[in-house]
């Protein structure tokens, strides 16, 4: 081959080498073109914001946590529980019909002075449920050993209220109605003749019964100061009437030891049957000669059968 000819082919092959080198570093650039061909996997990677959504699942199980909580206060022990353990210390007073909490101020104060906490139940009188309901709420607020006393009708709420009640150690009846399972008041009073006090009482239109203050100091409190009862009859609390007539579904005196104040003087409560309730239920009786509201006439000898009885039953502790 001729030197010229040589000298074509060598331009030739050096012009086909700097294609191939510009193909080789061309490549790289091209590379990142690609790119875009690679966007629609990012794009599909990007749906994977649903993730949200399980968060808020995971927010679910807040309510339950918080739900339990209700239930735990529910289950509580409450104070109607308290152990019966240590000496009686406590006394809940229940009053009856047409007085309210305050005919108890001289027991009370006579209690207070011996060293007992004590605590008068305010009855709304409405019917035998409510009356219990009321006396409950204060028993579940004593810390301990309790002595429960009522008088007249709070003798037929004691025996309900006190039954199944852990912190109840005893009762003592004042002049008081202590009925038997089923039976209500007018079961018991039909077992004597009529009281002096039936014929002062009335009904108004609502259904509720009143005492006659003109009648007041003679059938309810003979042994009363006059200028007294003028205050209590003033203030007296009505009785609905159909009350007389309710049953107990529970007896507490079949559980519990009882006493009982017999009021020899009575002209609401017939002696003689409060005389048969006592007997019935067994219960240690202390006659007193007072008329049918000893808790004010006789606030301290009453005041001192509820020590009695509460140091009977510490010691038996």
């Amino acid at each position: 081959m001729s030197p010229k000819r040589l000298l074509c082919a060598a331009a030739l092959c050096l012009c086909f080498a700097g294609a191939g080198a510009l193909a080789q570093t061309a490549a790289p650039t091209a590379e990142p073109a690609a790119e875009p061909a690679d966007m629609p996997g990012m794009e599909s990677s990007a749906p994977e914001a649903p993730p949200p959504p399980p968060a808020a699942p995971a927010a679910v199980p807040a309510p339950p946590t918080a739900a339990p909580a209700a239930p735990a206060a529910a289950r509580a022990p409450t104070p109607s529980a308290a152990p019966m353990t240590g000496p009686v210390r406590n006394v809940v007073l229940v009053h009856g019909a047409f007085v309210d909490g305050s005919s108890w101020n001289g027991v009370v104060a006579k209690l207070q002075q011996k060293g007992y906490h004590v605590s008068s139940v305010q009855n709304p009188l409405t019917s035998l449920a409510d009356d219990v309901a009321a006396t409950r709420r204060v028993l579940a607020r004593q810390d301990g050993p309790t002595i429960l006393v009522g008088h007249s009708w709070g003798g037929v709420v004691i025996t309900e209220a006190g039954a199944n009640a852990p912190n109840v150690a005893g009762l003592v009846y004042v002049a008081a109605i202590a009925p038997d399972l089923h039976e209500s008041t007018m079961d018991l009073m039909k077992r004597a003749a009529p009281m002096p006090a039936n014929q002062g009482i009335t009904a108004d239109p609502t259904g509720f019964l009143w005492l006659d203050r003109s009648k007041y100091h003679a059938d309810f409190a003979a042994d009363v100061p006059e200028n007294l009862t003028r205050v209590l009859s003033a203030a007296q609390q009505p009785i609905a009437a159909t009350a007389f007539s309710e049953t107990v579904s529970h007896v507490a005196w079949k559980e519990k030891p009882s006493w009982y104040v017999l009021t020899t003087k009575d002209r609401a409560v017939s002696p003689a049957v409060e005389k048969f309730m006592a007997d019935r239920m067994g219960a240690k009786v202390i006659p007193i000669a007072s008329s049918h509201l000893a808790p004010v006439s006789h606030a301290a000898a009453v005041a001192d059968v509820i020590d009695r009885a509460a140091r009977e039953l510490s010691r038996q502790q």
